[in-house]
């Protein structure tokens, strides 16, 4: 039984087209440019939507904490891996473009569903913007950019619209480049977590817990700096729609692109912690290119590891750029966006790429010029509050539709199972909620107050439409 006041969304047929409307030729899955992501492809995008550029900074960032960093890397990803199974069942039941859009607005009506697009549209553009102003940093180890304000600014520029190009071309050319990007980075990558293994000695790993608080304190703060390293997981379900059977390929790839990022993730700090001395590994601000450098010798792992980050951003932003218009396309279907929202052209909504680009452009030209990065770096920390807002209104839709108990939604033989995952999943939504902060959970809750005014006015607008006719 649906919330007083809102209608439940029909399950489309598995033979039905969801990614475009009818009568849009480009955008059906049949068009040259508009092809639908297989489950290399969609396995890629979540991946390479959760390991960005953060991992080439992560062990320095722990190793303060000591080892017992790896133990809050283990309950993360029991977490992380909860939240995946949890989307996965929810795009078995609706397997349309939007993920936690889609399943807000079924389980509890228009007003939840557009909080879910309205926050991870926010998150999409700002996080963009942080991921270019970060690989120019890479960048100037590769080519000097930073040395000048207006240099930087456009090489930044330069960074993100190149991904907004491969959108506009058609998802043929997003998943060519998210594959190819993913495949690129995860060369160097390995390189460290599994050749590391092989010079890894005991010795340098320094103390287990070297913060002076008991173990669950250090555990606790060591995860405050790692519960953003999976934000992407839902990456295959915001673009269900552009996966070749999704309802069973999202949740595979979800949970395999999951797994493998948590995989990389705690293999690659496990060997730059016994390969870089501890006392280095503290103050370190390249820790893989100071593993490649102990590991062969030489000077010449930070020119790799720099040219390995450039391209896992660059990657990174091509797939969240594709998310960042779709959540808001399939808000615009329902009459919750701006109309303009739902064109698309090669199976991409376009608009909705052309507005996140603009909006995180200026965003990124208003870091540089403005000469003061903490603005920038509160508006990134908000986005680690916004994104979480989807997923715990995700995870609410699936404990509601668990305990209303529907037969046609609900696998009564693993209830407890599927209880079980949706519980874990909802507490690490809430986890990742209170690491964000006080002030980003402040300035995070003014962003959806804003949000409401917009749906106040959408609302309006659909009801005297509905009037007129």
């Amino acid at each position: 039984m649906h919330v007083t006041g809102t209608a439940p969304l029909p399950a489309p047929a598995p033979s039905e087209s969801l990614t475009a409307p009818a009568g849009d030729p480009q955008g059906t899955p049949g068009s040259r440019h508009a092809r639908r992501f297989g489950l290399p492809v969609a396995t890629a995008l979540v991946m390479g939507n959760i390991i960005g550029g953060g991992i080439f900074l992560l062990p320095a960032s722990i190793a303060p904490y000591g080892t017992v960093s790896l133990v809050a890397f283990g309950v993360l990803t029991i977490g992380a891996i909860a939240l995946a199974l949890t989307f996965g069942k929810l795009a078995a039941r609706d397997p349309r473009t939007g993920g936690p859009y889609v399943y807000a607005r079924g389980a509890f009506g228009d007003f939840a569903g557009f909080l879910a697009a309205w926050s991870y549209w926010i998150t999409t553009w700002v996080s963009n913007a942080a991921l270019a102003v970060a690989a120019v940093g890479y960048l100037d180890v590769l080519i000097p950019v930073s040395g000048h304000r207006w240099t930087a600014c456009l090489a930044a520029l330069a960074i993100q619209w190149l991904p907004a190009l491969a959108n506009f071309a058609g998802t043929r050319y997003v998943g060519a480049v998210q594959l190819v990007s993913t495949v690129l980075k995860f060369v160097p990558l390995l390189l460290v977590a599994v050749g590391g293994l092989f010079f890894f000695d005991p010795s340098r790993l320094g103390p287990f817990n070297s913060n002076g608080h008991g173990a669950i304190g250090a555990v606790s703060a060591s995860a405050a700096l790692l519960l953003f390293s999976y934000l992407g997981v839902e990456s295959a379900a915001v673009s269900a729609g552009e996966v070749k059977n999704a309802r069973r390929n999202v949740g595979r790839a979800t949970v395999i692109g999951t797994a493998g990022a948590a995989l990389v993730y705690l293999l690659g700090t496990l060997s730059v912690f016994g390969t870089v001395a501890h006392h280095r590994l503290v103050n370190s601000t390249a820790p893989f290119s100071d593993a490649v450098n102990a590991m062969f010798g030489g000077s010449w792992g930070g020119w790799a590891v720099a040219l390995a980050a450039l391209v896992s951003m660059i990657g990174c932003l091509n797939g969240w750029t594709l998310l960042s218009a779709q959540t808001p396309y399939a808000a615009a279907r329902d009459g919750l966006f701006p109309a303009a929202f739902t064109r698309r052209r090669r199976g991409v909504p376009t608009v909705g790429v052309a507005v996140t680009v603009v909006l995180a452009s200026l965003l990124t030209a208003y870091n540089y010029l403005s000469g003061s990065g903490k603005v920038f770096e509160v508006l990134v920390l908000v986005t680690t509050f916004t994104a979480t807002v989807p997923y715990l209104l995700a995870t609410a839709a699936q404990l509601f539709h668990l305990v209303s108990g529907r037969t046609d939604s609900v696998d009564r033989g693993r209830l407890v199972r599927d209880a079980v995952v949706t519980s874990v999943a909802a507490a690490f939504s809430i986890w990742l909620m209170a690491g964000a902060g006080y002030a980003a959970v402040y300035q995070g809750a003014l962003f959806l107050f804003a949000g409401v005014l917009v749906y106040a006015v959408m609302t309006a607008r659909r009801a005297r439409a509905a009037d007129r006719s």
